[in-house]
């Protein structure tokens, strides 16, 4: 019987409205041969609040589910934040360090790098197999927040000092790009190769959802839809300015439907409102509910600022899922090879709200253009996003030994 850790600070379950790569995989493994414990916080990311789990909920898992107690935070950028991160790891080290049984491996996301550092060096110190699952770049998302030269390098030094360390020890690496995959590798003299699963998305669960969600439109409008975070990281402005542009060319019937929240959602709302374009806010949507949604838009728009370091993103796979032509400004090079390479939409340049309105234009006026490239990206997301496909090479990752 292998014994088997998976550690993960952000996660949602099915019944919190999310769609969470950990839990998925939690329901693929063999349980006749795999003794499994989740560890993760207490503290729920997405609605900052303290998770409450009935016991019915838990006994339904085939898996030992442990939380750890952690203080909390109100914004994602924020020193109560870091503190908070710092307490969640000393406790995680200490359950850890209190175990009555040894592991067989430890399968430990990132991030946060705090957990991560505490989960490889217990390892370490007690010869147990270490894989590292790279979900996001710290500490290169922050410094795109706070991007002062030197100041900056000099501010996040000892996030990059951590985040080498972890990659440095890991056994195996995987995460949700090849990009990131890449930037582990630089500093592991053990691995030549990693394992680039992207988030992707359970197309089968999609498709019922969207079946069972669904949303009509008796209209002519053409609904663009964004799904997600609404933070420093997503150029919501760009967009908005396109479709003014287009409003101000006479195109008037595009709406542009937002889904999701964050600390800038009452600044985008602010903007769109004084643009006079026509747009609906939805806040944080129930995946179900977002997937039914999403799928009765024309578009879908992949907006995101330039300095940003992100890779291949969780919405991309839910726009391909739904078939729609994406827009994308993202300057991830893996990404809009993928774009070009299945016909997906159309890459535009970063922050360029013209270019956007210039290709907004293009589909909108071509009905079957949008669905010859909503066709291409749903190909992509049976190709490279179904989970189903791509997430049991990451069980036989683990299963190895």
């Amino acid at each position: 019987m292998m014994k088997i850790i998976i550690i993960a600070q952000f996660n949602s379950f099915s019944f919190e409205g999310g769609n969470s790569r950990f839990t998925y995989l939690l329901d693929l493994f063999d349980y006749k041969n795999n003794d499994v414990e989740f560890i993760t916080s207490n503290f729920h990311h997405a609605t900052k609040t303290k998770r409450k789990i009935d016991k019915k909920t838990l006994d339904k898992c085939n898996y030992k589910l442990t939380f750890i107690d952690e203080p909390g935070y109100k914004k994602n950028i924020s020193i109560k934040r870091m503190v908070s991160h710092k307490i969640l790891s000393k406790r995680i080290k200490k359950y850890l360090k209190n175990l009555n049984y040894k592991p067989d491996v430890i399968y430990c996301a990132i991030p946060s790098l705090d957990v991560a550092y505490e989960a490889v060096t217990f390892t370490k110190k007690n010869g147990i197999r270490f894989i590292v699952d790279i979900q996001d770049l710290w500490p290169e998302a922050f410094k795109m927040a706070l991007n002062i030269p030197v100041i900056s390098n000099v501010i996040f030094y000892p996030m990059k000092r951590k985040a080498n360390y972890i990659y440095s020890n890991a056994d195996d690496i995987v995460a949700v790009s090849e990009t990131y995959v890449n930037r582990a590798l630089s500093v592991n003299s053990k691995k030549t190769e990693g394992l680039s699963i992207f988030l992707g998305t359970d197309l089968g669960y999609f498709d019922k959802c969207q079946k069972e969600n669904k949303v009509v439109h008796k209209d002519n409008v053409i609904r663009v839809a964004y799904i997600g975070t609404l933070g420093t990281s997503y150029d919501i402005k760009s967009v908005i300015d396109a479709i003014k542009i287009l409003k101000n060319k006479g195109i008037k019937n595009v709406k542009f439907i937002i889904m999701g929240n964050g600390p800038l959602e009452e600044s985008f709302e602010m903007y769109a409102k004084q643009s006079d374009i026509d747009y609906q806010f939805t806040g944080r949507l129930d995946y179900e509910k977002m997937v039914g949604l999403l799928s009765s838009c024309d578009i879908c728009v992949n907006p995101i600022v330039g300095l940003s370091v992100a890779s291949i993103i969780n919405k991309v796979g839910d726009y391909a899922a739904a078939g729609l032509p994406v827009i994308n400004t993202q300057n991830s090079e893996e990404y809009k090879e993928l774009i070009d390479r299945y016909k997906a939409g159309y890459n535009c340049n970063n922050g360029d709200s013209i270019d956007i309105a210039n290709k907004l234009e293009t589909l909108i006026k071509d009905e079957k253009l949008r669905i010859k490239l909503g066709s291409g990206n749903r190909r992509l997301a049976e190709e490279k996003f179904d989970r189903n496909k791509t997430y049991p090479k990451i069980i036989k990752l683990i299963e190895r030994g």
